[in-house]
């Protein structure tokens, strides 16, 4: 019997709002089969409990996934004072009776901007933290002790919007593996009330932002008819902020092959940040990155990142379309 013919990849990404209890996996194996296709992977899940962006690399983009390893997040989100919770939000269980305080709103500002900064963060442990091969939520839910580090993060800005009786909510712009669920079970500590994230909607992942999103089951009805790709940004729209050339024939010989190349400084084509209302105020975490640069053949198709050797001169460290 021949073997069924699989269906072509769609490159790109694709920018889903996530819809509030399926898991990130759940939606990653929506989009695979919506596609046909196996090759989706995200860039950073969310809580079953959480909304909003979930950036997933389909086919050949899923190899770009390590330059997007800085980006930051942005979430809003709100908290509900009065009791903890065993996971930190609002799928767990109380810790206690709910206290129902009146809350302080320059209290609570006050203990949001003390939080702004780089500092060591304990992560939950209802959490996917591996524990010697295991996710830390697995031990935690046999009732198994569970032994976790504390984790450098940074919140580059933590600020209150609204308090409404025990509640207040927050915009909040942090490094990838910050737990805003843990920030708010800090808070509940600080104020000896207690504190669990009741909501929360991540609106950008670095330059992927919830305007650009699709509902699950919008994109599954588009697959359906045919018309996935009017969702998913082409690999020529990706990591704009990286500085782009266009190479001859001969060059983007050796680039397909993976050798070095040398370029002029004129043929370089500055990198541009897309500014966006919704997005972080930077892209990344700002720590140290090697200098790297999109590169496109004359038919204008995004062929290959390459890192810098010397001045002028790169080699290739992921080739989209390797040379027969």
């Amino acid at each position: 019997m021949p073997k069924k013919k699989q269906p072509a990849s769609i490159d790109g990404a694709l920018v889903v709002d996530k819809p509030q209890g399926p898991t990130s996996h759940d939606v990653v194996e929506a989009v695979r089969r919506a596609l046909g296709f196996r090759q989706v992977g995200h860039l950073g899940t969310l809580d079953p409990l959480a909304t909003g962006v979930l950036v997933l690399l389909l086919g050949r983009a899923t190899r770009l996934a390590q330059f997007y390893a800085g980006r930051r997040k942005r979430y809003a989100t709100t908290f509900r004072f009065g009791f903890a919770t065993d996971t930190y939000d609002a799928d767990g269980s109380p810790l206690g009776p709910d206290l129902a305080p009146q809350l302080d709103r320059s209290q609570i500002e006050s203990l949001a901007a003390a939080r702004v900064g780089r500092y060591p963060q304990m992560p939950p442990a209802f959490s996917a933290k591996k524990i010697h091969g295991q996710t830390a939520h697995e031990l935690a839910r046999k009732n198994k002790p569970v032994k976790l580090e504390p984790v450098e993060v940074e919140v580059y800005e933590f600020r209150m919007l609204e308090v409404q009786g025990s509640c207040a909510r927050f915009s909040v712009e942090c490094t990838a593996g910050t737990y805003i669920r843990s920030l708010a079970d800090e808070m509940g500590k600080a104020l000896g009330c207690g504190a669990h994230l009741s909501s929360i909607v991540r609106t950008a992942v670095g330059e992927f932002t919830l305007d650009q999103a699709v509902k699950l089951e919008t994109f599954e009805q588009a697959a359906r008819e045919g018309r996935a790709a009017e969702w998913v940004l082409p690999l020529e729209k990706l990591l704009l902020d990286l500085p782009s050339v266009s190479v001859l024939p001969a060059v983007e010989l050796r680039v397909r092959h993976g050798s070095n190349f040398n370029i002029q400084l004129a043929q370089l084509q500055p990198g541009r940040a897309p500014a966006t209302q919704e997005g972080p105020a930077q892209l990344d975490s700002g720590e140290w990155k090697p200098a790297r640069l999109r590169v496109f053949n004359q038919q204008q198709r995004l062929i290959a990142i390459a890192q810098a050797v010397v001045p002028r001169t790169y080699r290739p460290v992921v080739v989209l379309d390797a040379a027969p």
